[in-house]
Order: C-alpha cells, then structure tokens, then sequence
C-alpha cells in the first residue's frame, strides 16, 4: 500500500448517512473513495444512493469482497449487530497490511471478535469509538482509536481529515468500552427526555417541568435538547436501539444486570417502530421530524397512544 495516505483508496462500508458524509469529505480532498451497502441490493432504496454516489464521483462496490479487494483503508460504518459479520466479509479480500477501521458501536467483545477476522487475513484492524453525533463535525468528529495499529493509523487518519482521531489505546476494547459506557448516559438520556416530556405534556405540566430542569441544570437548553432528542430518535432509533444492546453487552461483560440499558434499547426501538408506520410524517422529505418544537412530535405520540380511547 502507499506510504502517503492522500494516494490511498478509501472503502466504506455502509453508505447511510454517516458513510456519505466520510465519503463526501474525502472526495473533497480528492481522495479515490469506493462503497458498498446492502440497501444498494433493494429496489427501494438503491436509487437515491446511486444518485449521491454518481453527484460525489464514489465507485459502487458490488459486494464486501470487491471493495475490500482495491482498498488500503476500509471503513466500516454499519449498524452495531453488522460490525462482526462485514469484517468477516471483507477480511479475505483484503490487500496484506490494509487497515480496517471499525466504527461501530459494538461491544468490546464484538470488537474483539471483528478484529480476529481481520488480523488473521492479513490486515490491520483499528477500533474507532465516535464519541458524540456526527453531523455537526463531519470528518473532524472525536474519535477514539484502539488496538495494536491505533498509533499508526491516527496520523494517517489525520492526513485524510479526521482531525479528531486519537490514539487512545493500544489494548482492543479501551476504546469501544469508553464509548459504549458514555452511551449508557446519552443514549439513555434521549430515552428519558422523550418519556418525561411526553408524560409532562399529557399532564400539561411541560413548562414546570423543563423550569425545574433548568434550574437544576442551568448550562442546558431543555427545550433546544429536547427536540434535537426527538429528531435524532424518530430519524435513527433503530440503529441507536442496536447500538444500546451492544451497550448493554457491554454492562453485562462487567459483570452488571443492564437494567437501564435494557429499557433505553427498548424506547428506541419503540420509538423505529412508530415512525416505520409513519406516524412522524414520511422519511426522506425535507420535513421529516425537522420540527423546532418537541411538542409537535409528542403530540403525534401522545395522538396514536390515545386515540382508540376517545
């Protein structure tokens, strides 16, 4: 492979709305970027990944093993249950020595399972714990990596514009466990937010509520939060709900019952479920849970919830 990363070709796994945004910052820099994505496989949603791949000059692979084949560094930016099925995918294609970076967020054990796929084919498998949304910071996200190659890889990383990559450990799991024990609060935290609120709305005790807040936690906006949280859940639930079973893998590998990561999982996935029947509006359409106001998307819940009882 070539020792200078700007002349490296870049494969994503996973062409969601994290793997786009890498793949459009990379191009940006000129950088050769492939991708493939099993959603490229379904009619439904093959379409608009094609059209953002062809707008961005990205190659579509046309399996893991095609775009593993070419790729010096892989990313893979799957759902957290995909994390140890795509490394196995990819390993065998692997060009000796290519990096594979794991973005997802899976347990340490996950982690540790990818990385053995990968290592024993040949390449040079890197944890990489994204510690808080993407969005906002694009390719300058924090980024905590771990593992045997995480030294070697930050500065390359840096290179192609991950400015908040940082080596973080060199023992597999440090990283991953950082980060899944941060979801715990997080995670669990949209999960409360949108319980309470909804309850403070049906109760029309919302504005008391949130003062109370306030006055207990003066440095947070509630109200700005809290329909971020609601957007963020509606738009992502189903993958932040997987991501929190891996959360709670994680608890239970400590030797902890995860009583609340449990019921966080649960919210989310209840949360993926409701807006899978459209109950938030159509996905896809600028409009989708773009609502300044929490209130709006807690009224719908509180709507469906109520309304065989009227």
């Amino acid at each position: 492979m070539h020792a200078d990363p700007a002349h490296w070709h870049v494969g994503i796994v996973g062409y969601g709305e994290v793997g786009r945004i890498l793949a459009e910052d990379l191009r940006a820099r000129g950088i050769t970027v492939s991708s493939f994505d099993l959603k490229l496989l379904r009619a439904d949603t093959a379409p608009a990944l094609r059209a953002h791949a062809l707008d961005h000059g990205v190659a579509l692979a046309d399996d893991h093993a095609d775009l593993a084949r070419d790729a010096d560094l892989v990313i893979s930016a799957v759902t957290a249950s995909q994390a140890v099925p795509v490394a196995a995918a990819c390993a065998p294609a692997l060009r000796p020595g290519a990096f594979v970076l794991d973005l997802n967020s899976a347990s340490p054990g996950a982690k540790q399972r990818a990385a053995d796929r990968v290592d024993a084919a040949g390449g040079r498998y890197v944890e990489g714990a994204v510690m808080t949304s993407v969005p906002p910071y694009r390719s300058r996200v924090p980024l905590l990596l771990g593992g045997a190659y995480a030294a070697l890889l930050a500065p390359l990383l840096q290179a192609l514009g991950f400015d908040g990559a940082r080596a973080h450990s060199d023992r597999l799991g440090v990283a991953s466990a950082t980060k899944m024990c941060r979801s715990v609060m997080i995670k669990g935290l949209e999960a409360m937010v949108i319980e309470s609120f909804t309850t403070a709305r049906h109760f029309g005790v919302e504005d008391a509520v949130i003062a109370s807040l306030h006055e207990t936690f003066p440095g947070i906006d509630w109200e700005k939060q809290a329909a971020y949280f609601f957007q963020r859940v509606i738009e992502h639930g189903r993958r932040r709900a997987e991501e929190v079973r891996e959360v709670a893998a994680t608890v239970r590998e400590a030797g902890l019952e995860p009583f609340s990561a449990a019921g966080t999982a649960e919210r989310q996935a209840w949360m993926a479920d409701l807006a899978d029947t459209g109950l938030f509006g159509p996905r896809a359409t600028p409009e989708f849970v773009r609502s300044a106001d929490w209130r709006t998307e807690s009224d719908r819940l509180l709507h469906h919830l109520h309304k065989d009882k009227t």
